[in-house]
């Protein structure tokens, strides 16, 4: 089957078909795994419970509120409660919650479908998006298919597409503004400051980090890379250059960034109920000397900021689905996001050991697991042969991964990796074209059909993972031999 595949796929004409609809197929197999049943289960799950309320009341009154007991079973019977007046604390900027609140708005904030509906399509335009960006980097519809396949079936994206969070929608504007910064490259190298898609990418990073403020790590990464690209591609390094460069690409970058990230506080800013909103009206409160100018709201600001920060660094709460990044990698600890147990007889369950159905946050181990042997050989292509490509991708794992080791401590989740997941599959494509380009014509043959193997290989792992990243109700044996590993469980 494999060889009548490959010989196949090396004809001009089915390879004509390829380029042309391959990333069509791919966007729109990705759009039926995040949008089939989106409604179901028909209730909060997981951190849902905070965001979607907060979407609400932000829709509703420009600032989150706190909400009165039993609110959730409310809002799942297609109601809605009435909120309190008190505004609530909340430790994660406005942008991402506006965005979910859309959804609602457009389909109602009773419906289950409109709770997750903008995440799910930010979740499938960023299969678009990594497809583009590894047309840039890659110059192959291969690869482009391969890596928008693999992102489009695996089942952290699939999970995180389809559940009202954040960190989906972090993960598209961190794409856009790589992407940005690709089209930056290609087309303004050299500039100093008329350099749009960087003004873009800025703004795209500002939006990032007003969702969750990891983002400005990417901001950071991101922007000592376009430094260090554009000073190192002198033939003569000089002090004064490269103070320049850093000073201009800061001014480009920076400003743009926290302008949009502001903007996402102008309903907390131009209303009173907000938490810690009338903060700096206490005279004791207010700034002093040199900051004295700064406006009354914007300093009650700066304390809300001040205590979500010491929140995020003092957060040592015990979960049951706590994961140390050190195995973030390795799936070491998914997360569940839903579990609902019938006994045979109750509701649809016919199975003698009673039903499961599961909602986990697991990857596909065949792609997760040799992606890990991918980031390494990248690692030696970029140390050892300054490979570029190489460099680029791992800037985008080191942004999004690297920091989270400074909290070891600190109660964080598996799920977070969904914010450079993208540039893990980037690698594992990068690595299979890097040994394709390595052989000769006969060689090609045999690889793709190895290549091939792997991709079909994919799929049937995740056909098989695909009911526990639905919430399909399942025999209890069937989501049990899911469960390969007893921290998945």
């Amino acid at each position: 089957m494999l060889a009548q595949l490959t010989k196949l796929a090396f004809e001009p004409r089915i390879r004509a078909l390829f380029d042309r609809w391959a990333i069509w197929v791919i966007v729109a197999l990705a759009g039926v795994l995040r949008f089939f049943d989106l409604g179901y289960p028909k209730k909060l799950v997981f951190d849902e419970t905070y965001y979607v309320k907060d979407a609400l009341s932000l829709t509703q009154g420009g600032f989150e509120r706190n909400w009165p007991e039993g609110a959730d079973d409310v809002l799942a019977a297609g109601q809605i409660p009435t909120m309190l007046e008190t505004g609530s604390f909340v430790v994660h900027p406005p942008l991402g919650k506006w965005i979910i609140g859309a959804g609602m708005w457009l389909f109602g904030p009773g419906n289950s479908f409109g709770w997750r509906f903008s995440v799910a399509l930010l979740g499938t335009l960023a299969v678009l998006l990594i497809m583009l960006i590894a047309l840039k980097l890659f110059k192959s519809t291969m690869w482009v298919a391969l890596a928008g396949f693999f992102f489009a079936i695996d089942g952290v994206a699939i999970v995180m597409a389809r559940t009202a969070l954040l960190d989906t929608i972090l993960m598209f504007f961190v794409l856009l503004a790589f992407w940005f910064l690709l089209l930056d490259r290609e087309r303004h190298f050299g500039r100093v400051f008329n350099r749009p898609w960087m003004l873009a990418a800025g703004i795209a990073l500002g939006a990032a980090t007003a969702v969750k403020w990891n983002g400005v790590y990417f901001l950071a990464f991101f922007g000592i890379y376009v430094v260090m690209t554009e000073v190192l591609g002198r033939k003569e390094f000089s002090i004064l250059h490269f103070l320049k460069t850093a000073a201009t690409k800061f001014l480009i970058l920076v400003p743009i960034a926290f302008a949009t990230y502001l903007a996402s506080w102008t309903g907390w800013l131009t209303t009173s109920g907000g938490y810690d909103r009338g903060y700096a009206d206490d005279v004791a409160n207010r700034f002093t000397g040199l900051l004295a100018w700064v406006p009354i709201p914007l300093q009650s600001l700066w304390q809300y900021h001040v205590d979500a920060y010491n929140f995020h660094v003092g957060l040592r709460t015990e979960h049951s689905y706590a994961s140390n990044p050190l195995t973030w990698l390795f799936m070491g600890r998914p997360t569940s996001f839903f579990y609902e147990g019938t006994a045979q007889g109750e509701g649809t369950c016919n199975a003698a050991g009673g039903c499961s159905s599961a909602i986990t946050a697991l990857g596909n181990p065949l792609i997760w697991w040799v992606a890990i042997a991918a980031i390494g050989f990248l690692l030696w292509l970029f140390v050892r042969k300054s490979d570029k490509t190489a460099g680029i991708i791992l800037l985008g794992i080191a942004a999004g991964y690297l920091p989270w080791l400074i909290y070891l401590e600190r109660t964080v989740f598996h799920f977070y990796v969904i914010a450079f997941e993208p540039f893990v599959i980037l690698a594992l494509v990068y690595a299979m074209a890097t040994l394709w380009r390595s052989v000769g014509a006969q060689g090609r043959q045999r690889l793709f059909g190895a290549y091939a193997g792997y991709a079909l290989a994919s799929a049937a792992f995740s056909a098989f993972f695909l009911p526990i990243w639905l919430g399909t109700q399942t025999p209890y044996w069937f989501w049990l031999i899911h469960m390969w590993i007893p921290s998945w469980i």
